[in-house]
């Protein structure tokens, strides 16, 4: 990481959010997957600092951000997001999600297009009836019951291990850490995706997007026809599928992930409306 890389809390009415921030530039929003935080842009932040001021903030009720009582919403993720910005004085904004974070930087975009140049959707869910309806429980990855003697630690541990990559030691470590942070409910936020009606919403984005697929993420990639089907009123949608990624595309893929946003950021002002396209990255 830069010598530069800075934390600092902002205050919302939902109380004071966290944030890391590296680089100058324009400003590139970047939001954590359930149950993590900003650190799971600590290897992708550098690379994409090089031309951006890169915020990477711990979403409401993660990390080190205010807790958010249940029942947990996308729109309420994203209004803490806009709220964040409006404290920072930022005005026109691209915005990276992973997962959870596609959802809200998805919502940010419907809510408020005007302000949005660019939305780069990581590994997105297709949140429709049928959505949730399976996922009426929620957070069957990340649901571990407290238990006296610590076995859940290890019921975390287990379930996120199938959609990881070896050497699976220190991600799952940096995971079951943001999903003990105090105040977390590790499976609440997947909960927030269950209840959020994106087929209402998507049609509104009006910005460039690029969808990012990861080749080896079951849960998201049977998504990328849909959302770029439904995505009518963006101008340009560009889709982009890395091969070698899983669950955490961000840490293990960093290098390829920042390729892929740097050239997208870089092309979306010559972008041709309503062209949709797609590229495999080995």
């Amino acid at each position: 990481m830069g010598a530069d890389l800075r934390f600092a809390y902002a205050d919302t009415s939902f109380g004071q959010v966290h944030y890391a921030e590296q680089g100058d530039g324009p400003v590139l929003l970047l939001l954590h997957q359930t149950p993590r935080s900003w650190d799971e842009f600590r290897e992708l932040m550098p690379l994409l600092a090089v031309d951006h001021r890169v915020i990477a903030m711990d979403m409401v009720g993660f990390g080190a951000s205010a807790p958010v009582p249940a029942p947990q919403t996308i729109e309420v993720f994203a209004r803490a997001a806009w709220e964040l910005l409006d404290a920072l004085g930022v005005e026109c904004v691209a915005v990276l999600g992973h997962h959870t974070g596609a959802a809200v930087a998805m919502e940010m975009a419907a809510a408020d297009s005007g302000r949005i140049g660019a939305v780069l959707l990581s590994s997105c869910p297709w949140t429709d009836e049928r959505y949730r309806v399976d996922h009426a429980v929620g957070g069957g990855v990340d649901r571990a019951e407290q238990s006296a003697d610590g076995t859940h630690l290890q019921t975390l541990w287990d379930l996120r291990r199938p959609y990881y990559p070896e050497p699976v030691a220190g991600l799952l470590d940096r995971f079951v850490r943001d999903a003990l942070a105090p105040g977390v409910d590790p499976a609440e936020g997947h909960r927030a995706c269950a209840r959020y009606r994106m087929e209402d919403r998507i049609g509104s984005v009006t910005a460039p997007v690029l969808l990012i697929g990861a080749g080896e993420d079951p849960f998201s990639m049977p998504n990328l026809p849909v959302l770029s089907s439904r995505l009518t009123a963006a101008p340009s949608v560009r889709c982009v599928v890395i091969e070698n990624g899983t669950v955490a595309l961000i840490e293990r893929e960093a290098a390829a992930v920042a390729s892929v946003v740097r050239d997208f950021l870089t092309s979306i002002e010559v972008t041709q409306p309503n062209v949709n396209s797609a590229e495999r990255v080995h």
